[in-house]
C-alpha cells in the first residue's frame, strides 16, 4: 500500500503484445481452412449446365463432409480423376502446376490433382434403373419416378418416338442394375448431362456395360445449400 500523499508507482510504457510472425499467421490460418475443408465444409463451383435449373454456372455450393448417408435424390459431389475410373489426375509434370495443385488441394481454391463433378443420386447400389415408363420417365425397381426438377429432358413422344418406336427416342436406356458400392447419378438438365448413363442412351442392350458409376468412397459429401450468389442463396429443392 501507498504512503499518504506519494503517488504509487506506474509503468513508464504500456507492455506490447507479443505477436506472431507473419508467415506463422499464414501457416495457421492455412491449416485452419484445411481442417475445415476437410472435416466438416467444402465450397464448390459450378462450372457446367448440367444441373441447371438447380444450379447454374458460376453458383458457390457448400459440401457437408460430415454426412455420409447418401440418399436417392441427393446432389452430391465426388472427385475422380481425368476418368470417372481415375482416383486422382495424372501427375503434373510442370513442377509450378505440381506445386499449385498441392497448394489447391489443402486450401480448396485453384487447382488441384482431383476433379469434382456434381449430379443427382438416381440409383442406389442393387437398384435396377432403365428409361422409359410409357410416360417417358425414369424406373427404379419398375416404379416411375417423380422428379419435378428435370429441365429440358431428351425428346420423347409417346407413339412416335419413344422406346418402341425406329428411330428410338434418345431419352430410352436399357434396365442396369448398380453395382454394390457404386450409385447411378444424372443430371437434372438432362438434354446437356455427361452422367452415369451417356454411354446407354438409344441402346437396346441391356446388362449395364454402357453405364458408368460413381464409387459411393469417391463422394465428397450432399449439397446443403447454395451461398453465392446471395440472391439464390439457400438450401437446394428436391
Amino acid at each position: 500500500m501507498s504512503e499518504p500523499g506519494v503517488a504509487s508507482a506506474e509503468p513508464t510504457a504500456v507492455r506490447r503484445r507479443r505477436r506472431l510472425p507473419w508467415f506463422t499467421e499464414v501457416l495457421v490460418a492455412v491449416v485452419a481452412i484445411a481442417l475445415v475443408q476437410a472435416f466438416l465444409v467444402k465450397p464448390f463451383g459450378v462450372p457446367s449446365q448440367s444441373m441447371e435449373n438447380t444450379l447454374r454456372i458460376g453458383d458457390r455450393i457448400l459440401v457437408d463432409r460430415l454426412d455420409h448417408s447418401v440418399q436417392r435424390g441427393d446432389v452430391v459431389v465426388f472427385g475422380h480423376g481425368t476418368t470417372w475410373q481415375d482416383r486422382r489426375l495424372p501427375p503434373a509434370s510442370n513442377p509450378l502446376v505440381a506445386a499449385a495443385r498441392a497448394v489447391g488441394d489443402v486450401v480448396g481454391v485453384g487447382p488441384g490433382n482431383t476433379s469434382y463433378t456434381v449430379k443427382r443420386v438416381i440409383g442406389m447400389p442393387g437398384d435396377r434403373v432403365a428409361c422409359c415408363s410409357v410416360d417417358g420417365r425414369v424406373t427404379v425397381d419398375d416404379q416411375a419416378l417423380d422428379e419435378p426438377y428435370v429441365h429440358e429432358d431428351l425428346p420423347f413422344v409417346r407413339g412416335s418416338l419413344d422406346c418402341t418406336t425406329t428411330p428410338r427416342s434418345t431419352r430410352c436406356f436399357p434396365l442396369v442394375t448398380v453395382p454394390e458400392e457404386n450409385l447411378l447419378v444424372l443430371g437434372d438438365h438432362r438434354s446437356e448431362s455427361a452422367d452415369s448413363v451417356l454411354g446407354c442412351r438409344g441402346s437396346t442392350s441391356g446388362g449395364g456395360e454402357c453405364a458408368r458409376f460413381v464409387p459411393v468412397e469417391r463422394v465428397v459429401g450432399p449439397v446443403v445449400l447454395r451461398f453465392w450468389p446471395l440472391g439464390s442463396a439457400g438450401s437446394l429443392p428436391r
